[in-house]
């Protein structure tokens, strides 16, 4: 199996990097090594850090997958939402550092994450399922619900508008946006004040919070598995 997925543990963070390729396609491979990536910083205790090596953190699931059948796009996507319901529950802090881009399903991984930090620039950020021709799915509804503002939800989900970082902050997207050329830094930074954290409140505080739109992930999973997108 090819390396789609970093994982380097150092110091106490795990710095994940997805590289498949120029828009980093979300596959049922890259969810797989994903997964290996976060049982690697849960046994380590490390604070996770993810990222990508290109311009980018992710256009979205692999259109090859999403086009090839129905079904095929339904099960890509129903392990797409278990990873995010995941990254939501996740005991340890994750820090998502987006150095561009981050479209789809690139979005939802700024919207499950505990800390999201984007690049200054002419970059778009978003959810673009409806302008492609792709009924959003109840648990990207529900991770939007939780994620956005409500100000910002129809204009996020029902009608696919694209934001720039400043915009994409205030929208829900992201909680800092630093010049392109400190993402990186500023990541490393928030991860190390984040080891001042007890890890054993950090968990039951996470799971308390977001008890409502884990249980209502569970149940739109379950839902979107069953359906059409």
């Amino acid at each position: 199996m090819s390396e789609l997925v970093a994982c380097k543990i150092e110091n106490g963070v795990a710095l994940i990097t997805l590289q498949n390729g120029k828009v980093n396609a979300i596959s049922h491979e890259v969810i797989e090594q994903l997964h290996v990536a976060l049982d690697r910083a849960e046994e380590e205790k490390a604070i996770v850090i993810l990222t990508s090596e290109s311009g980018l953190l992710s256009g979205g699931y692999d259109l090859k997958t999403m086009q090839a059948s129905p079904e095929q796009a339904i099960a890509l996507v129903t392990e797409g939402s278990k990873l995010t319901r995941r990254m939501l529950a996740f005991p340890l802090p994750i820090i998502t550092a987006t150095p561009g881009h981050a479209v789809a399903k690139g979005a939802f991984l700024l919207l499950c994450s505990d800390y999201r930090i984007g690049a200054a620039g002419d970059f778009k950020i978003g959810l673009n399922e409806v302008a492609i021709g792709i009924t959003m799915h109840y648990a990207g509804l529900e991770m939007a619900r939780f994620g956005l503002a409500n100000a910002y939800f129809n204009r996020a989900v029902i009608c696919a508008e694209m934001f720039q970082p400043e915009e994409a902050q205030k929208a829900g997207f992201l909680d800092r946006v630093v010049p392109a050329d400190q993402v990186m830094a500023t990541a490393m930074a928030v991860a190390e004040g984040m080891k001042g954290l007890n890890l054993r409140a950090h968990k039951g505080t996470k799971l308390k919070a977001r008890e409502a739109v884990l249980e209502a992930m569970d149940k739109a999973i379950e839902t979107d598995a069953k359906g059409t997108l």
